[in-house]
């Protein structure tokens, strides 16, 4: 069985003192504050001057910043957020250059939320204690499940969402044993009252999470609209909105991950289409239901659990005929409406017959079977 050593991450929630709130909270601005000040600096760098203006240029000018008087409460927090910070936005601009992204975007400036990333020269971690640079006291932290043994974490990345709870995540390397080699492959086809289409005939049923909460977070607003902006109770009323947001988006994830473990470990080789979901919300009338499936988080969860556990992801075409051609002699026939749920070949000779949904996901496994037989890359090539 093969073991790989593998970068993971673990994430706690975590409870710090005022103390060391108001330090995070403090560290969280100047690394947003460094972070837009560098992107401006090399944006009109090159507008202005046509100059390129790269990671140890704007290392150089935090230290400048670091001497001026009016910035002079950088000093009063770690340096090492904000030099990560400066390498965050390297690798904006790497992945920009790329075309993999967009041009980097200014951070916002968010009453709670915020995130901050330590390497090893500004933590020490010791017999389950985590002390960062420039705290008092070690960070408490809920250890939900362990660690592996004797791991000496790399990064730490302390963290805060919009409903005011607070994360620690410690990166550390892991070996990580492929699971044993399985016949069963399975087709996924995505949808909405269905979740998930499995080949074998499994309907995955959407839990439906945004509408579950939805009249909670809609009583949230309504609550919000009411009160005085930049008010104490304002701000109050943001929170309660932003957990009502957190619990849907808490039980999403663990479902999404519940059902990606369970796949990966019975299938050795799993077929997925390549959906251009931002496509598919521009229909009004399905954005919200497209929006609550998430299908982006979960082929993503698929992605990395299937390199991690040694099974095959195969990507088949967007533009795939799955839902138009029959599973059992490929004939094609015409567009199929929505409110049709069961498909029927239109050749007398073969008269198949079946879920629309459970054919698709067959037609993608055959395709991504084919895609993996011919050696071709897992994701269709893009122009």
């Amino acid at each position: 069985m093969a073991v790989e050593t593998r970068h993971r991450a673990y994430r706690y929630r975590c409870y710090p003192t005022p103390s060391q709130a108001e330090n995070l909270i403090r560290t969280f601005g100047c690394v947003r504050l460094v972070y837009n000040k560098a992107l401006d600096a090399r944006t009109k760098a090159w507008y202005r001057r046509k100059e390129r203006v790269g990671y140890a240029e704007t290392s150089a000018l935090l230290t400048k910043w670091k001497r001026r008087s009016d910035l002079a409460f950088l000093n009063e927090v770690s340096s090492v957020p904000m030099q990560q910070a400066l390498r965050h936005l390297q690798k904006g601009f790497a992945h920009f250059f790329e075309g993999r992204t967009g041009y980097p975007r200014f951070k916002k400036k968010r009453v709670l939320s915020g995130a901050a990333e330590y390497t090893k020269s500004a933590f020490t971690f010791r017999s389950g204690e985590l002390r960062l640079a420039k705290q008092d006291a070690p960070l408490r932290i809920k250890w939900s499940r362990p660690l592996p043994a004797a791991a000496d974490p790399s990064a730490v990345t302390v963290s805060r969402d919009g409903a005011g709870r607070w994360f620690v995540s410690l990166l550390v390397e892991e070996d990580i044993a492929a699971l044993p080699q399985r016949s069963e492959e399975v087709g996924i086809d995505a949808g909405i009252t269905s979740l998930f289409t499995l080949s074998t005939g499994e309907h995955v049923t959407s839990p439906r999470h945004e509408r579950r909460g939805r009249l909670r977070i809609r009583q949230r607003q309504r609550d919000l609209s009411r009160k005085q902006q930049g008010s104490a109770n304002y701000r109050k009323a943001q929170v309660r909105l932003a957990r009502a947001h957190a619990r849907v988006s808490d039980r999403r994830h663990d479902f999404l991950h519940k059902l990606t473990t369970r796949l990966v470990r019975e299938n050795q080789t799993i077929v997925v289409e390549d959906l251009s979901v931002r496509g598919m919300l521009s229909n009004h009338t399905l954005a919200r239901a497209i929006s609550d499936a998430s299908w982006s988080t979960f082929r993503r969860m698929l992605a990395y659990k299937a390199d991690w556990y040694g099974r095959d992801l195969v990507v088949v075409d967007r533009y795939l005929p799955s839902s138009k051609t029959c599973s059992e002699c490929g004939t094609m026939r015409q567009a199929i409406p929505l409110n049709v749920r069961t498909f029927r070949c239109p050749s007398k000779r073969c008269g198949h017959s079946e879920d629309r949904d459970v054919n698709a996901a067959k037609n993608i496994l055959a395709a991504g079977l084919a895609v993996a037989a011919c050696g071709d890359g897992v994701r269709p090539k893009r122009s």
